[in-house]
């Protein structure tokens, strides 16, 4: 059974273009998790651009799927995970290496 993080990020670049805050994000992850029965055993949350790598708690998040914390992440959209190509490739290298064998976004 796959487990998930649940990684919820508002950034910090664009104040007035942001779609969901980071609240109603984790609402409808959690929602989401339900009725699809997903096991999220650890949450993340982050307030900062993906434009740059560099994000802390996105790369403690990746550290653990790594090390075998969780097998799948759940965000609201891709583009809440990477907007850049080097935290891009790392969550292309764990699927690759099979760390990371699930993605879930109920938006996409």
């Amino acid at each position: 059974m796959n487990t998930f993080f649940l990684y919820a990020r508002k950034s910090t670049d664009e104040p007035d273009r942001q779609i969901l805050s980071i609240e109603a994000q984790i609402t409808e992850l959690r929602e989401f998790a339900q009725r699809e029965h997903l096991d999220i055993v650890d949450t993340f949350i982050e307030s900062q651009t993906a434009k740059e790598p560099g994000r802390p708690i996105f790369n403690k998040m990746l550290d653990l799927v790594e090390k075998g914390g969780a097998n799948g992440i759940l965000a609201w959209h891709p583009d809440r995970l990477a907007r850049n190509s080097v935290d891009g490739g790392r969550v292309i290298y764990l699927t690759d290496t099979r760390n990371l064998t699930d993605l879930k976004f109920p938006t996409f």
